[in-house]
């Protein structure tokens, strides 16, 4: 019955904001229909968890229909069950006015003097909404005492303290009863803890995480329709720890001549490498824990021979490197957003906050709608870790994961852990994108290269051990992508086509001294490549980060179009200066081109050379820390009032 109301005010929500979430297509429903309930059943979860375990606890008949123990029932069922309507309700009218579903933030902005005032007046003013609840609520009260009244199958035998109900108390049919009411009740605890685990979760494979708001994003592309599948109080324990605080440090007349998020091509100082790349495909492969320590190329003083990325160093001979890039985050759910959509990720990963189901404008977006067939590929679930969902907030309009792969050539490759091994799921890839109209955006999330370190029984033979558990999934991967280049480089396509990698973040297995300290602990993998050579050979020596992969891709294909991105475009906008801030800890780092800034959110703490990997020597005194300071705060309060708005676009210029 409340799986049922849930759908209830769930049609009551589109109805109120139809104009706003659009006309809904045949085709459309079941999949929106899908995701309600994979979100109405974490809600009903957190609701009922203490009425679940109550109504679990191995009491007899006699306790079970004691006054009190009813009362307690009906209580934590009830209450629960009403609040979760109410809200439920509500957001069907707060929804129209903000635009957003209702989250912990709104318990953090009620605590207003008149709060009781305008919750009573918007009761009068939706008087129908409260007879639709009233309603709702009297039906599951009689639903509930209608499943109150069902017998128990395995009861627990009452003990008889006469002189015969003793002996009997002993007899092995009473016994046998009572090993049955603890076997029933455990399994029945059992089914309740699966059923919680399966609805947080999203699902029980190792390779699902407990759900959240932007995995709405897999039920469709429209981050309003994404709204409607969402439900509360989902959306309220889901944001109960993240509440933004916009730091006010410059006024707004100010901040935007410090620093602004705003990209205008038509200003760019243009190099002769703007719109190089003009028309051609792109092929962006991020790679898993692929740190700049595994490449003899980037990191020649580490190796003796060819470290553990030869095929990936050959490229970089060729391709345009980044020499000093710098993950965004240190895990893999901060780099989709850095990478497509130039947004960081702070003190909570981007592609979790409620803030990132938006319009906006990223990379694939601004591709798809210049004529660009968009894809997404990895190996791993469909829903595994939200990037597929995320993917469709950024604009990606098709994905490619495991199931898709084994529809074509069966389960025979799946890793043990992940998903499908590297090496066949990115010929897979090459496979589709051959079939794709050109031109085509094809990004890929490698994942041999994690967490377990696994690699295929051939591989471990023929590949180097190397010296910590990753070397040798890292040249697994490296192998793969070498293959993949070999078979595909006759193919039309190929010669037009930009490829660009960059890891997702450094490994949790190192090598180097150095990767253990800021800012070697983000130094990654990072170039792009033509096979025409329209992008020239050459090394970028300054400070680069994944922020800054959007705007350069953008400009090396002539994008016209304004654009909002934290990073630069490193070949066309000199007067930004090379920067990037990054989350370390429980502060900041900010990265200048000649010395590293520790930053607190609201103070510098010091200034340090590249090489002073303990930070023992503050240099404050002698470098333009002040500017360094300055973006860094600056940097900060656009992020979260942009991201506190969820307003991810240029600003309009002033004329």
């Amino acid at each position: 019955m409340i799986y049922i109301a849930m759908q209830l005010c769930r049609i009551i929500f589109y109805i109120y904001n139809k104009e706003l979430i659009g006309e809904i297509a045949q085709d459309e429903i079941w999949p929106l229909f899908k995701g309600a309930i994979l979100f109405d059943n974490a809600s009903i979860v957190y609701s009922l968890a203490l009425f679940m375990v109550i109504t679990c606890l191995p009491v007899g008949e006699r306790i079970w229909n004691s006054r009190w123990y009813r009362i307690t029932t009906f209580v934590t069922y009830i209450i629960p069950v009403a609040v979760m309507l109410a809200i439920n309700l509500g957001d069907a009218v707060y929804f129209h006015y903000t635009q957003k579903r209702f989250t912990a933030d709104e318990i953090f902005f009620a605590n207003n003097d008149n709060t009781t005032q305008l919750m009573f007046q918007f009761m009068a003013e939706n008087w129908y909404l409260v007879l639709i609840f009233i309603a709702l609520i009297a039906a599951i009260v009689y639903g509930y005492r209608l499943g109150f009244r069902a017998r128990d199958i395995a009861a627990m035998p009452e003990r008889d303290n006469t002189e015969r109900g003793i002996a009997a108390w002993f007899k092995g049919r009473i016994i046998g009863r009572i090993a049955l009411f603890g076997f029933v009740r455990m399994a029945i605890f059992a089914l309740m803890v699966l059923y919680g685990v399966y609805a947080i979760r999203g699902g029980l494979t190792r390779m699902t995480r407990p759900i959240t708001l932007s995995n709405s994003m897999l039920y469709t592309v429209s981050p309003n329709k994404a709204n409607l599948i969402l439900s509360n109080p989902f959306c309220i324990v889901r944001t109960m720890s993240h509440h933004i605080v916009v730091p006010h440090f410059f006024d707004e007349d100010e901040i935007d001549a410090i620093y602004t998020p705003s990209h205008y091509p038509e200003d760019m100082e243009r190099s002769e490498l703007f719109g190089c790349c003009k028309g051609y495909n792109v092929v962006l492969f991020i790679l898993e824990s692929f740190s700049a320590e595994h490449s003899a190329y980037l990191m020649p003083d580490e190796h003796k021979g060819n470290g553990y990325t030869p095929n990936l160093d050959r490229l970089m001979q060729q391709g345009f490197v980044l020499d000093r890039c710098y993950a965004n985050g240190l895990t893999s759910i901060a780099a989709p957003p850095a990478i497509w959509s130039s947004i960081p990720s702070y003190e909570s990963a981007f592609m979790l906050m409620a803030e990132s189901v938006a319009e906006c404008r990223p990379m694939p977006r601004i591709l798809a709608d210049n004529g660009y067939h968009t894809a997404f590929f990895c190996g791993s679930e469909h829903g595994s870790m939200g990037f597929g969902a995320y993917a469709h907030i950024a604009g990606i309009e098709e994905l490619y994961s495991m199931e898709t792969y084994e529809e074509r050539h069966g389960d025979d490759d799946f890793d043990g852990a992940w998903g499908v091994w590297d090496e066949p799921f990115i010929d897979y890839m090459g496979e589709e994108i051959s079939d794709f109209k050109e031109p085509f955006f094809a990004s890929i999330f490698t994942l041999s290269s994690h967490h377990p370190f696994n690699v295929p029984e051939s591989a471990k033979r023929e590949l180097p051990k190397g010296t910590t558990l990753n070397h040798q999934p890292i040249a697994y991967t490296d192998r793969a992508i070498g293959r993949f280049m070999e078979k595909y480089k006759n193919e039309e396509w190929f010669k037009r086509t930009l490829f660009v990698f960059v890891a997702d973040h450094v490994s949790s297995e190192r090598m180097a001294s150095r990767t253990y300290a800021v800012p070697g602990c983000f130094h990654i993998v990072g170039f792009m490549y033509t096979p025409d050579g329209a992008l020239p050979a050459q090394h970028y020596e300054h400070i680069a980060s994944q922020v800054d992969i959007m705007p350069t891709v953008l400009g090396l294909l002539g994008n016209e179009e304004p654009y909002f991105a934290i990073g630069r475009d490193i070949l066309n906008e000199p007067h930004r200066e090379p920067f990037t801030l990054i989350r370390s800890g429980y502060g900041y780092v900010a990265l200048m081109d000649d010395f590293v800034m520790d930053f607190s959110g609201t103070n510098r703490l010091g200034a340090y050379r590249y090489d002073d990997h303990g930070h023992r020597h503050d240099i404050s005194s002698g470098v333009n820390v002040g500017r360094a300071d300055s973006l860094a705060k600056a940097t900060l309060q656009q992020y979260y009032t942009h991201v506190s708005e969820r307003d991810y676009f240029p600003k309009r210029k002033r004329k």
